[in-house]
Parts: C-alpha cells; structure tokens; sequence
C-alpha cells in the first residue's frame, strides 16, 4: 500500500463475510468524520463508498450501517464514555478497482484480508467508479473525420446535480448511455420532477463552446403548459432552436389533419363494434379513397359500387315511396358520376329526370345496363389516406351502409346510427376543430412528410437537403381534455415511429418523446377515451431503441403506468414516493438496489432524488441542479393568496369562454408560417 494510501486509512477490517464487511474506526474519531491530507471526508454517512486494499485492486464497498460500542467499563450512573467508544461501520461489497487505473467492474472476485485498511475515496476514484472521469471530449466530424472549427469539443457526461452523500461532488450521467435508452422520471407530486427535467435539458443545451446539440429533438407533450418558460431561454441564433405549438379548440394553432388517421384509429375514436360497425366503417374509409383514385382499376372498382347501390336504391325498403327512390338514384349518379354511370346514362331512359316518365320498361332497360357493371369478385376499397372531408366520410358512410343492404343485411342502418351519432359529434365538438379539415383546408393539404419535418424541427434548404431549424418543440396541450391528449400524443408518435423506420440511414435521426403526466395516457389500464396511446408507446418502447426514438416519461404513480413502458426503461430518475404501490413497483423493476436505498425514498426532500441505471454505475442520490428560469409548477402561496387588505383586486386574468364548448381560450403563441 502506497504513503499517500496510508495517510487516508480510516479503519481496519474486523470481519469478513461474503455479503458484509465490519470496519472498525480508528480511534479518536470525531462524528465519524476524517480530515484527510486533502479534504475533510463524511465517511460514515449512509451510501458513502470505502476502498479496502487487496493486492493490486481496491474492493469498493457502500456504507449501509453504522454503530457505536462502549469499550470502557460503565461508570455506577452508567454513563456512556463517548471518547473511549468504538466506532463501526457495516459495509457491503459492491465492485473492484484496479489501483493504477482502469475500469470498475461490479463483483468482488477477491476479498479482503482481516485487519486490512480501509481508505476514505477520492474525487477521482469516484470518478473512475462511476466513468465519468473526462466530462469532455474531442468533437469528429462526419463518418469520424476532422470536426469544423477545429478543437472543438462535445459532451461526454452531463452533470445533474450535487451528491448528498460526498461533499461537493458532482453527478453525471454518462449521455450515450442516458439518452440512448428509454427514462423515467417519477415522485409524487411537488417533489420536483418538472424541475428535473427542465435543469436536464438546460445543462444539455447551455454548452458555452461551437458545438451544441444542434442534432438533438425533443418532443415535449406538456400536458401543464409548464415547459415553455422554462425552454424558451435556450434559443440562440446558430445554435438551439426552441419552437411552442398551442393545442386550445381552435384552427389558428395546432393542426392536424384527419385523414392521417390510420384505420385503427378511426376504429377506436369512433368506438365502432366490431361484429356490425367495424366491417361499414372499413368500407367507408376505403371509398374515401377509391372516389379519389384515377386507376382503371379504380374506376371499375367504383363503378360496381355505385350500380350496386342504384340496384338497391330501385330495390328500397318497403316503406320508402317511388319518388325517394329515384331521387337518391339521381343523387348517386350526379355525386358520384363514372364514365358509363352517370346523369346521361338516365337521361337516355328518362329525358326530363321525372319519376312518372321512368317505371316499366325504361327503368327495366336503365337496370340493365347498369348491371353489367357488377363484378363478382370485387374487393372491399383500400383506405390509403388520401386527403377527404368530413361531409365526404358521411356520405360514404351512407354509400358502405347501402352497399351492404344490397348484400341482404336491411338491419344494418340501424346497427349503424350509434356510430353515425358520433361521426357527427366529431364534426361538431370544437375541441375537435384541429383534427377537421374542410373545403379549401383538404385542397390545400400538407403532406405526411411536410407535417413530420416541420414536427421535428426541420426545414428544407434546396432539393432533399434539410436543416435543423428547432431542437426543442413544445406541443402545449393545457387546454384540452385527456381524450385530445391521448390522439394527439397517439398519431404523432405512430407517425414519426414509422418516419423513423423507413428513414435511411437507419438510426441516423434521434427523436426523444418527453411524456409529461404519462400515467395519464400510457396507463396500466385500457383508457376510458376512444385512442388507446398505451398500444404505441409499448411499441416505441420495446422497439424504438434500434430505429432511434426514446421516450422520457415523467410520472407521480409508477404503479398506474403501462408496466411494458417502465420495464423497458434503462435509466430513472426517482424524487419522493410515499404511496404504497408506488414503492411496490420500484421494487419490482430494481431488484438489484439494495433495500436500504429504496428506505431513503419516502424521506427524501424536495429536489432531491435517486439516479440509477446504464447510465451510472452505482445508484446514488443527489441534489438536482437548479432550473432557471423554473417551470411554471410551483406551489401555491396559499398563506400570501388568503391574508391581505379589503378592496385588492383578485390576482388573476381569464381569458373570453369560447361561445360553443364554453371554456377559456388559451393565447396562441404559434407563428404565422406554421403549416399545423
């Protein structure tokens, strides 16, 4: 053992088990604390490490007890002789570390001798043990080449607060390993998640040096409206772009057109049965389609659908009179006219479009030529998305319930009428006015790849070129229910989980998902709304490591999340639990921290928390930076809010209700050239 080894022995090993070690303090002692030849070390304190000497590596051990015995005989008052005490500290091993450097590696492969020191740690052994030695690194270039400016530099670990347990420590995570797996930042409620959060991103986006995260993307879902005041402030010029969408019931701000909707999810947000409505609907939606479509299989296609639904408009249900009869047949042909079907095929057979001119032999002739464009082994239409309206799905809606009356189910329209209820309440509700598209909007659609970019944050230069206009995106969601947040949260994720699958090359984009109130819509549970998010999160989170997309969810109950989402979870940031079944839950998916870590979490203090995963080696609990500017998720002053002088005026501003859904209109912050 070294001088410099001998001069911060603390204690001597007196017992040597294979799970648990007992080191005797030196005497003299003072709290259990050290001064060393460099600094004055806590030693005794709960999740400290020790390094104990054997051959050339030193066994790491964590402080999990500590104890004090009265070596002297009892005085007749039994005084306790604190100075003539001994001191003990019960320790387990955790790793070895090798003395003149090298990596930690966890388990103890030799074990210690009896009486051998026992050494307070140095900053730069804590360092080596959680590999967070070098906090910078050299920037490279594309494929590794030379990085422009030269000397440049990019982070490697990212400081995220202060230890508790060694003074004046820094805690890092090591950044490929944190944001290259999925996160959980969970705590009850005022512990100080959001304020995590925002001090995360803000260290990650405050370098000082040329090279930023340019590449980065995150995705906030801020369900609050918490995170703009405190993201705003990381925009620069030629560095960090920072871009706020407002969800609020109106079209001036977010937009997002319905027909991106894919089939599963018009199932959903319909509530379509499966046995009677599913199979209309599915029809429906393909002749969204197929009414747009210029192939001659289309037209073909389109032409048996239409001379079907003539057939059954002549055929008709007992009650409906002649004139309704040909009335909806005059309605078909001039809405959804074909080359061989249409208002001049009727006219050959009834020159003045009158019912009393159209009956016997006419009308037998004018069926005859329409049924020689019945196909019998016509396809149900594709449903490709192509861009519709909403007046366009009712009448298809009708056009599908009538096709299958042709087919012999006359009950079919009165299955339906709950699920055409509905569709008119979409179209309705304000709530839903971002999702709708009429007239001039369908006309002038965006497409798929247009609303993606610009979700991400890029901008096309010239050709196929993009650049990186915004790092962070904040869709605020504040003023609508959790229904609109779980289809908004739903599609966007869908759609940039399959931009990301198709992108070349692969795994070249990151994206990461900040989930705000996540247990709100990735729940254990199947929601109550009609979008089940939960289903595509699962996905993202089971599959998006290997496409490049993260999520970074923030919770106040572990235990109503979706238990798929937290297991695959590589790295958590846990504040203050204190309900049962939370506890319960991070005990499941932590087996291997040990019990006396997770005891610390009912009683950890504000802005405090426990880190652990693949991003460091040890768990360890820590002081969370400071976030300034602080989200907007402080605490009520309750005290200062109730006690004042008569006639002050109430300290707050509402905004005018909207006149249809009756609730207060958020301010929309969204620029003018946004193609929401």
């Amino acid at each position: 053992m070294s001088h410099d080894d001998r001069k911060r022995a603390i204690g001597k090993v007196v017992s040597v088990a294979a799970d648990r070690f007992v080191v005797e303090m030196h005497v003299g002692t003072d709290n259990f604390t050290v001064v060393g030849f460099d600094d004055v070390h806590y030693v005794a304190r709960l999740g400290s490490f020790l390094m104990i000497p054997s051959q050339s590596e030193y066994v790491v051990v964590e402080v999990v007890g500590l104890r004090e015995r009265d070596a002297s005989t009892p005085s007749e008052r039994g005084d306790f002789d604190r100075a003539g005490s001994s001191k003990y500290l019960d320790v387990v091993p955790v790793g070895m570390l090798p003395m003149r450097g090298g990596a930690f590696r966890f388990g103890v492969s030799v074990f210690p001798s009896l009486y051998a020191d026992a050494l307070y740690a140095l900053d730069g052994e804590l360092d080596r043990i959680f590999e967070t030695e070098t906090a910078v690194e050299p920037s490279v270039g594309p494929d590794g080449g030379a990085c422009q400016p030269e000397g440049a530099t990019r982070y490697r670990v990212l400081p995220i607060g202060k230890s508790v347990v060694f003074e004046d420590y820094d805690v890092k995570v090591r950044l490929n390993e944190f944001f290259g797996g999925h996160v959980a930042v969970l705590g009850n409620t005022g512990s100080g998640k959001s304020c995590t959060v925002a001090s995360v991103l803000q260290s990650l986006f405050s370098k000082p040096d040329e090279h930023h995260a340019r590449g980065a993307t995150f995705i906030v879902f801020d369900v609050n409206g918490e995170y703009h005041e405190a993201l705003s402030p990381l925009a620069k010029d030629g560095g960090i772009g920072v871009h706020r969408v407002i969800l609020d019931g109106t079209t001036a701000g977010f937009r997002m057109p319905h027909w991106f909707l894919e089939m599963a999810e018009w199932e959903l947000l319909l509530q379509a049965s499966e046995r009677t409505q599913l199979p209309v609907l599915r029809t429906a939606l393909g002749l969204t389609s197929l009414f747009h479509a210029n192939t001659p299989d289309a037209l073909a296609l389109r032409e048996h659908f239409v001379a079907t639904c003539i057939i059954e408009c002549f055929r008709g249900a007992d009650g409906d009179s002649p004139v309704s009869k040909f009335q909806r047949v005059v309605s078909l042909l001039q809405k959804y006219p074909t080359n061989d079907l249409n208002m001049a095929l009727l006219n050959r057979f009834n020159p003045n479009f009158q019912y009393g001119n159209f009956s016997g032999n006419n009308q037998s002739a004018f069926l005859d030529e329409v049924r020689k464009k019945l196909r019998e082994d016509a396809p149900l239409p594709a449903y490709n998305r192509t861009p519709f309206s909403f007046d366009e799905l009712h009448e298809c809606l009708d056009f599908a319930i009538l096709y299958e009356e042709a087919h012999g189910n006359r009950q079919i329209r009165d299955y339906c009428s709950s699920m055409v209820t509905r569709l008119r309440s979409l179209q309705e509700r304000t709530e839903y006015a971002f999702l709708r598209h009429e007239g001039a909007d369908v006309g002038a659609a965006v497409s798929d790849l247009e609303f993606l970019t610009n979700i991400v944050g890029l901008g096309r230069v010239v050709g196929e070129a993009f650049t990186k206009r915004n790092q962070v995106i904040i869709i605020d969601l504040n003023s609508v229910e959790d229904e609109i947040v779980e289809l908004v949260s739903a599609v966007i994720a869908r759609m940039l989980f399959r931009f990301l699958r198709h992108a070349e090359p692969r795994n070249r984009f990151p994206i990461h998902l900040l989930l705000e109130e996540a247990h709100r819509y990735v729940a254990s549970t199947p929601s109550r709304f009609s979008i089940d998010a939960t289903k595509i999160f699962e996905r993202i989170a089971k599959e998006g490591r290997k496409y490049g997309m993260f999520v970074l969810l923030a919770s106040q109950r572990p235990s109503e999340l979706s238990k798929t989402v937290l297991s695959q979870c590589s790295n958590f940031l846990v504040h203050r639990i204190q309900n049962p079944d939370d506890l319960s839950q991070i005990r499941q998916m932590t087996p291997f921290i040990s019990d006396s870590v997770l005891k610390r979490l009912p009683s950890l203090p504000r802005q405090h928390a426990l880190v652990f995963g693949t991003s460091v080696n040890l768990p360890t609990t820590f002081r969370v930076r400071e976030a300034s500017p602080r989200p907007r998720s402080d605490d009520t002053a309750v005290v200062d809010l109730w006690f004042h002088e008569e006639g002050r005026a109430a300290d707050i501003r509402l905004a005018p209700a909207d006149t249809a859904g009756g609730e207060p209109m958020a301010v929309n912050e969204a620029s003018d050239d946004d193609i929401f």
